[in-house]
């Protein structure tokens, strides 16, 4: 598989100053893994180089692999009441005022962000403070914005769409697919109308056994969406054991339950032909669509059957995002951990955000993962941020 860095000069030539300010955030990510794994006494606020910002719980549709509402979603009994405990617009424009002059990557998400209903302005103010802005949506409110969307130069979107129509509305619903490319159409002919690169568009798409034999249609299909980037998420998942490690680890070492890893417990992992697989990627990686497509994780091909049929096994490890980056919940809870909220960190409404990262519950996060072998929890074998950020095993 291609490695990622392969994309950045096919970036720069987009957008010279989006890039600079993308490559100034992941380079603080970057420096991180070349020091000391401070924990107390330790200015790690200065290191923060990407903040995940869950603006709402809320979404519109119900993806079956979705760790939140899919078939194992956590969210699905609790939405209506975790929806009214959404921060207000100045609650999270004072957070910006504080992390903006560490000029960190922002990284917008939820649910589905178009469905907090400040988001416009939020975005705005974000990028009046100079920040790098990217919203992660399912794409399906895209076009009725797109005149906004442009006019305010959002850096980029990364829009979820997991195989060409049929396949893709099998497992995001009726309608999802043309819908995203409503919303792809709308944004492009506002760009050029408005006589702007912004934002940057790129396509997201998880893997699961459900839609991989179908991705070079989808490659396919997009050489017509005028997109940047196309990348492939192998996926995130566990099985009951990883789970049932990882709750009895949490439970001894930080004093706390989990709830969220139980919902990538969803088997979409199983029955993935590896060698189909790899001949599927590799014939996709050798064409030109117009725009780079990449994997995260970079593996061995190899390795692809050890991805999916071996949980247990890691390919990645040495996470370092308690070092470098943070997530803000839709309730203003500070986690490091995005798709696994559990252990809080506290709550941007109660305290400034320095002194929650600097913390002592920060810090020891901090210790008790640097002291695991391999320098991560039982729960993180096939987290997404570890697969993104996580050292590369020597083999995979």
């Amino acid at each position: 598989m291609k490695e990622n860095i392969a994309v950045l000069p096919l970036l720069f030539t987009k957008a010279i100053g989006l890039s600079a300010k993308m490559l100034y955030g992941f380079y603080r990510v970057g420096k991180t893994r070349m020091f000391p794994k401070h924990d107390f006494n330790y200015d790690h606020f200065k290191n923060l180089g990407l903040v995940y910002f869950k603006l709402t719980p809320a979404c519109n549709l119900r993806c079956v692999m979705c760790g939140q509402f899919g078939d194992k979603g956590v969210m699905k009994d609790c939405i209506a009441e975790e929806t009214k405990k959404t921060l207000p617009l100045e609650q999270w424009k004072k957070f910006i005022d504080e992390i903006a002059p560490q000029r960190p990557v922002t990284y917008i998400w939820g649910g589905e962000p178009f469905l907090y209903p400040d988001l416009f302005p939020l975005a705005r103010y974000m990028v009046q403070k100079g920040l790098y802005v990217s919203v992660n949506t399912n794409g399906t409110l895209m076009e009725r914005h797109a005149e906004e969307i442009v006019r305010d130069k959002w850096s980029t979107i990364f829009v979820s769409l997991d195989a060409f129509r049929d396949v893709n509305d099998s497992l995001r619903g009726a309608g999802a697919y043309d819908k995203v490319i409503a919303g792809f159409n709308a944004i492009n002919r506002e760009k050029k109308k408005q006589k702007s690169n912004y934002p940057v568009l790129g396509l997201v798409t998880v893997v699961t056994n459900r839609n991989y034999l179908d991705l070079a249609n989808l490659a396919e299909a997009s050489r017509e969406y005028d997109i940047e980037l196309h990348m492939i998420n192998l996926g995130t998942y566990t099985n009951d054991s990883i789970v049932a490690t990882q709750r009895q680890f949490m439970r001894e070492k930080l004093d706390t339950d989990i709830d969220c890893l139980e919902g990538y417990n969803t088997g979409y992992n199983l029955g993935i032909d590896a060698q189909k697989f790899h001949e599927i990627l590799q014939d996709i990686q050798n064409k030109n669509y117009g725009h780079p497509i990449i994997t995260v994780p970079t593996l061995n091909p190899e390795k692809t059957h050890t991805y999916y049929a071996e949980l247990e096994t890691p390919v990645r490890n040495h996470c370092i995002v308690p070092w470098c980056q943070t997530n803000i919940n839709y309730n203003g809870d500070v986690h490091f951990c995005a798709d696994y909220p559990d252990y809080i960190l506290g709550n941007i409404t109660q305290q400034p955000f320095r002194e929650i990262y600097n913390g002592e519950r920060a810090n020891k996060f901090r210790k008790t993962i640097h002291e695991c072998e391999g320098g991560m929890f039982p729960g993180c074998l096939r987290c997404y941020q570890n697969m993104l950020f996580g050292k590369k095993i020597k083999g995979y």
